[in-house]
């Protein structure tokens, strides 16, 4: 199969970096509207499937000639290209997919375009990076073991190894985007009631394995796709793991107005945006450079199996690889883009349109190919049992 990539930064990278590893790849395009940056990508992952390609993803007629010579595209692009890449797909009769976007609802037109793509014979999936994507497949699948669903509850954190002050955490992703997961409302069910939540609120004590006590808070975000899925859900929620504390450090910064994006103040006659000079402030401090990383997930599904309570539940602790010097954020949500890409290049996931992951990828598959490429999600069945009178 050929595979293209739109976006040569560290999650297209990383992204065909597994591409080229796979035996079933024949071919991989890497494109971006710098073709001196692809090209330096391609020297260094040093494969003779992997060739540079310049694409100006704002120009329709380039991106189509480009999507048309592949059997899926893996949209690495900024979330704001996904709605032109899914239509362009459809046009083209190209698969695709993408890392998701819920700001600005972008997940939600990629959805919207489902007829469309069934017509064109296409398969489109959106929000395929950790959260969303690995947490919506594996509550995909462990809610196709249960009778009834009752109950998703989701807990993910990009965290350093050895947290330093004052804020213990360096960003894995962008900072504004952190920004907006921590000030934004979050969707949550309880009760069965669909409501929102102030982020960074309703802290809780969580354990993992290797790690001492960390919490867990309300971020935005996270539900994703989750509750139009599975619109009966009693109770849906998603928490951001953090070393203990740094949920009332942000709370108080958030509180002051310092990470809102629309807000301006006038100093000495001229107007600041508070938040663009706090992410100036922050950068040094929360960067990672060189230092470890680890991606901590807990996904917990609980309903009703042949009439009895039921949960499963899945668990990953990835660390960042030092031999590739790869962070274990890039590792966790390029492998999924690209495992996935490949199921549908194999027919392994067949069906035509545009689906959320957890409707769609296979969990079994997925978990089986994400454990060969290190990236291991332990499943935990916890059903009650029937009393036998011995």
């Amino acid at each position: 199969m050929k595979i293209g990539v739109l976006g040569s930064g560290l999650m297209g990278k990383e992204a065909a970096r597994d591409l080229i590893d796979s035996n079933g790849v024949t071919a991989v395009g890497l494109a971006d509207i710098d073709l001196t940056r692809a090209q330096q990508v391609v020297d260094q992952l040093h494969s003779s499937k992997l060739t540079a390609y310049q694409v100006n993803a704002s120009d329709e007629m380039e991106l189509a000639t480009y999507m048309r010579q592949f059997d899926v595209i893996i949209n690495a692009l900024f979330y704001s290209f996904n709605e032109t890449v899914a239509k362009v797909a459809i046009q083209v009769g190209v698969n695709s997919v993408d890392l998701g976007g819920h700001i600005g609802h972008m997940t939600d037109r990629v959805l919207a375009l489902k007829e469309d793509a069934k017509a064109a014979g296409v398969t489109l999936i959106p929000d395929l990076g950790v959260a969303p994507g690995m947490i919506n497949i594996l509550s995909g699948h462990g809610a196709s073991k249960l009778n009834q669903l009752e109950s998703i509850k989701l807990y993910v954190g990009g965290i350093p190894v050895k947290p330093e002050a004052p804020i213990e955490y360096n960003h894995v992703f962008s900072m504004e985007g952190v920004f907006d997961h921590y000030t934004d409302p979050s969707l949550i069910i309880r009760n069965g009631i669909k409501q929102e939540i102030s982020s960074l609120t309703e802290v809780e004590r969580v354990y993992f394995k290797q790690f001492g006590p960390l919490e867990a808070f309300h971020t935005s975000g996270g539900t994703s796709t989750l509750s139009l899925s599975y619109p009966n859900l009693k109770t849906l929620e998603y928490k951001t793991i953090r070393y203990p504390g740094h949920a009332e450090k942000f709370k108080l910064l958030v509180d002051l107005n310092l990470t809102k994006a629309d807000y301006e103040v006038d100093v000495n006659g001229q107007k600041i945006k508070p938040r663009e000079v706090f992410l100036k402030v922050l950068d040094p401090i929360v960067e990672l450079g060189e230092k470890d990383d680890a991606v901590l997930l807990r996904v917990v599904v609980s309903g009703e199996k042949e009439g009895k309570p039921a949960t499963y539940e899945y668990e990953m602790t990835t660390y960042k690889d030092r031999n590739t010097n790869v962070t274990a954020m890039a590792r966790a949500t390029a492998n999924t883009i690209s495992v996935v890409a490949q199921m549908i290049g194999t027919g392994t996931i067949s069906q035509k349109g545009v689906y959320p992951p957890e409707k769609i990828v296979i969990g079994d598959t997925y978990m089986k190919e994400m454990e060969k490429r290190g990236v291991t999600i332990t499943e935990t069945e916890s059903v009650e049992k029937p009393w036998v009178n011995t």
